[in-house]
């Protein structure tokens, strides 16, 4: 298997670029949105602050990218490369010869688009291609989403040019010497702003009710769904309910909740997030790394319920953080059959704990971190003509 394109011409040729055309920044990141968005969003900061700013994506076959090539803008090129099978089995005999002709495409991608930096964002699909920049030479970004970094960024820390963190604790994990800078998670840049008072009559909710938003859609969350259902019964009229319960379950829970005389207003999934989480007084979500970055851009409070089979535990490394700068409450995946989920909710969106949550949520949100990678990166691709806003940037 070759690279494979897009359809938009990610795998032919291109004629090498003249020295005073815009940058050229080749991303590594996918096999979940977790990764991949992120990606995106440092991605179109790229471009806001450079126009002439050439930008191309490498993903893997089996990733989450490989259905998305028409919401993703820019060429991507598409490995066979596969995760590191955790047990033996033929996967893992398999490995060492995958990634070495992921490599090998790798070096051929960077012959040919001639990167002036290499940025990787996560997963597997990240190994190859950060060796291949190493190899040529090419200055080398990794950015870590997680509290607890990922395989992929431990091991390739060493050969990073920088990296990225979102959390402090995630410094522990990497080895002695990394370059590292803190700067929190990027979130796309139309997910700050939004208005409380449009956002809540959008939705057909009150402005004089606490509401809180349930995330019920990302990955595994089922479970928050079903513990919902199951505790609505301490509903009264001081409270409403947003709640995004994903595609899958929408009919069930729509059904559920049918004849039912509370203030919910049911959604799949929203293309207006920052309506969403400006509307919110509290959140009850699962703790992907994204997800807390935009509720903290937002500075909502939040109840975390870690997925429990996440690579590493991360989300429960994750919520551990958020708990521990007072921003959030955890509670176990475990716990949900004898721990009712709402009623914790709406006690706790009424305490008087609650302000302080708001400020140090909004004290843990970095709603520029997609512009302040970007800064970095353009001061990796052309370290020589460093730019007046860089040295503003710098000196902050």
């Amino acid at each position: 298997g070759g690279v494979v394109g897009s359809g938009r011409g990610a795998s032919e040729p291109v004629a090498a670029q003249s020295e005073d055309d815009g940058m050229k920044v080749l991303f590594a990141g996918g096999g979940t949105g977790g990764h991949l968005f992120p990606a995106l969003a440092i991605a179109g900061e790229l471009e806001r602050l450079d126009r002439d700013c050439r930008i191309e994506f490498v993903g893997t076959r089996h990733g989450l990218e490989a259905a998305m090539t028409d919401t993703i803008k820019y060429p991507l090129a598409l490995l066979a490369m596969r995760g590191l099978p955790r047990t033996v089995s033929p996967g893992l005999i398999a490995f060492p010869f995958r990634l070495a002709w992921s490599v090998w495409q790798s070096l051929r991608l960077c012959e040919r688009f001639r990167p002036d930096v290499v940025v990787g964002t996560g997963g597997y699909v990240c190994a190859p291609v950060i060796i291949a920049a190493a190899m040529k030479k090419i200055p080398r970004a990794l950015q870590e989403q997680n509290s607890f970094p990922g395989l992929v960024t431990r091991r390739l820390a060493p050969r990073a040019t920088v990296v990225f963190l979102a959390y402090r604790t995630a410094a522990r994990h990497l080895p002695e010497g990394t370059n590292i800078r803190f700067v929190g998670n990027p979130i796309r840049r139309e997910l700050t702003g939004g208005n409380r008072a449009e956002a809540l009559k959008k939705f057909g909710l009150s402005p004089e009710r606490r509401t809180i938003l349930i995330l019920g859609g990302s990955q595994g969350a089922r479970r928050i769904n079903q513990a919902i259902l199951d505790g609505l019964g301490c509903l009264d009229d001081s409270i409403q309910l947003l709640w995004q319960c994903g595609k899958r379950d929408y009919t069930d829970v729509a059904a559920r909740l049918n004849k039912k005389d509370f203030a919910i207003s049911l959604f799949p999934f929203s293309n207006s997030m920052a309506d969403v989480y400006a509307a919110a007084d509290l959140a009850v979500a699962r703790a992907g790394a994204l997800t807390i970055a935009e509720l903290t851009a937002f500075g909502v409070p939040m109840i975390l319920v870690p997925f429990p089979y996440a690579a590493a535990d991360h989300q429960t490394h994750n919520a551990a953080a958020v708990v521990e700068n007072g921003a959030a409450e955890m509670v176990a995946d475990a716990d949900l059959d004898r721990v009712n989920l709402l009623e914790k909710a709406v006690a706790l969106v009424r305490s008087d704990r609650l302000p302080a949550m708001r400020a140090a949520a909004r004290g843990m949100g970095r709603p520029e971190a997609a512009a302040e990678i970007a800064r970095d990166i353009m001061h990796l691709a052309r370290p020589e003509g460093e730019t007046s806003d860089h040295h503003n940037h710098r000196s902050r």
